[in-house]
């Protein structure tokens, strides 16, 4: 078997997998369905991920845009003829 140590786990790792043959052992087609199924889960998780990533990198950006138009803007204090609360 395929033993892949200090790295993700990748569909093509699963895919990759070979399991050594015993008498009385798994059935070889219930192990690779299994197998398939897991590694198509996986790249289903892989692709979330990158595109959970992409996002919050987005969303990081824009609030670095927003905090530097924002930078020189100041808060009146309540109560001043600028401010959008009433007296």
């Amino acid at each position: 078997m395929i033993y892949v140590t200090g790295e993700r786990l990748h569909p093509h790792h699963v895919r990759a997998a070979a399991f050594d043959t015993r008498w009385r052992g798994l059935d070889p087609n219930q192990v690779n369905d299994y197998l398939a199924r897991l590694a198509d889960e996986l790249d289903r998780l892989h692709r979330e991920l990158a595109t959970a990533n992409t996002e919050s990198e987005r969303i990081r950006q824009a609030l670095r845009q927003w905090q530097s138009r924002h930078t020189g803007c100041r808060h009146s204090p309540p109560g001043s003829p600028n401010s959008r609360w009433p007296r």
